[in-house]
């Protein structure tokens, strides 16, 4: 498919994806109606639009780039000044939500099945595949299509679906805790904290966002060291995960479990970081710009991961797949929320947890950037590398129950 811009054009796409974040960032900052909407909704929905008008492809090596070197990198520049008694707290808590969220997208699976089931081919697979996807990730998903053999066209077409969907789901999660409704029936500490920093780091600045990034002091020498660091975090995470990835079994549930938590790219560049930030402590902690800089990464993030998505395929390739995902994600979200408002948890921690079921913990960690929930960045990475365990015996239950 031609494009103004193609996806070999690997300069021209990479400006305009920073350009389209600058102006984002300024408007956000500066402006109430455009912080009430949040800078990533705008960066996914303006990517939307203009890979829907065919001005960038879907897909580009540009993108691949961001998704394989600068999210990784993110992640050490993130957590260089981590809580871990925090971390701890918080990753016990949130075990208990993400259970109650897989359990909500069986029931939702079920309630799919039951209303799409004679408008698409291959049902049970399909719902065996989305299944295990939404409890741990694409990881899930791959691994169910084999197991039943789905054909092509069922594969492809459900991951058309599924990508509709997520645009949908992420702009849920951005809206949802800022919607009186939310703030007033649920509890909501760490958008309270946010609330409380900004206030008093500037009380004259437009808006939250605006006040939360004001000018800080940031030194050649901190650029130098953080993006240094955190490529070697990434450079050496990569080989030690791929290690024991290879030589760990998976021939029962604990050496699954282990393969996938010990295997897992994010889960070696965390423990490293924080490592790292516990020792140096001190010395990291006068280091200015890294969180900055790893959100401005998460933007760009942002940015390419509604690129594959056109509107023009909810009405041309699936759309009795979508609306199956839909529902799934609707009703995760229900049980998520009823969970964590009856466990007396936070609204954010609940769009964390949904958000760790449906896309896994990578952008559950980006979602907890994005909204600046930094407590949370590690608990939604960790319970969504549960995700990846438990994902597939979910969905072979749900297969299994349909006859797949």
């Amino acid at each position: 498919m031609t494009t103004l811009i193609s996806a070999d054009n690997h300069i021209a796409l990479f400006a305009l994806l920073c350009a389209i974040c600058a102006i984002v960032i300024y408007l956000e900052q500066n402006y109430k109606w455009a912080a009430k909407i949040t800078g990533c909704i705008m960066v996914l929905l303006i990517t939307l639009v203009l890979s829907t008008l065919r001005v960038i492809p879907e897909s580009a090596p540009a993108y691949d780039f961001v998704g394989n070197y600068l999210v990784p990198m993110a992640l050490p520049l993130l957590l260089f000044k981590a809580d871990i008694k925090s971390i701890v707290k918080d990753s016990g808590r949130l075990i208990v939500l993400f259970f109650i969220g897989a359990v909500g997208t069986c029931v939702g699976s079920a309630v799919a099945f039951l209303i799409t089931s004679g408008h698409i081919n291959e049902a049970p697979k399909f719902i065996a595949m989305i299944t295990g996807s939404y409890i741990g990730g694409g990881v899930n998903f791959v691994a169910m299509a084999d197991n039943y053999g789905a054909s092509g066209t069922t594969v492809a077409t459900a991951n058309v679906a599924d990508a509709l969907t997520m645009m949908f789901f992420f702009f849920a999660l951005m809206v949802i805790p800022s919607i009186n409704f939310f703030k007033k029936h649920w509890l909501h500490p760490y958008e309270d904290k946010i609330a409380k920093q900004t206030e008093a780091e500037n009380g004259q600045a437009a808006t939250n966002a605006g006040a939360y990034w004001g000018k800080r002091e940031i030194s050649l020498f901190d650029l130098a060291l953080e993006i240094g660091l955190s490529l070697v975090i990434v450079a050496v995470s990569t080989p030690i995960s791929e290690f024991f990835s290879t030589v760990i079994p998976t021939s029962n549930f604990v050496f699954n479990f282990f393969n996938a938590l010990l295997g897992s790219k994010y889960l070696i560049i965390t423990v490293i970081s924080v490592i790292i930030a516990t020792i140096f402590s001190d010395k990291l902690a006068k280091v200015g710009g890294a969180q900055e800089l790893g959100t401005y990464f998460i933007y760009l993030f942002f940015a390419t991961m509604s690129a594959p998505v056109s509107i023009r395929l909810l009405v041309g390739d699936a759309p009795w797949f979508f609306v199956a995902c839909m529902i799934i994600v609707v009703i995760n979200i229900l049980f998520v929320l009823l969970g964590s408002k009856l466990l007396h948890f936070g609204i954010e921690e609940a769009m964390i947890c949904s958000n760790a079921n449906i896309g896994g913990g990578s952008t559950a960690m980006a979602l907890a950037i994005a909204k600046n929930w930094t407590e949370l960045i590690i608990p939604g990475l960790l319970v969504g590398t549960l995700g990846n365990v438990i994902g597939n015996f979910f969905g072979i239950l749900m297969g299994t129950l349909f006859g797949a």
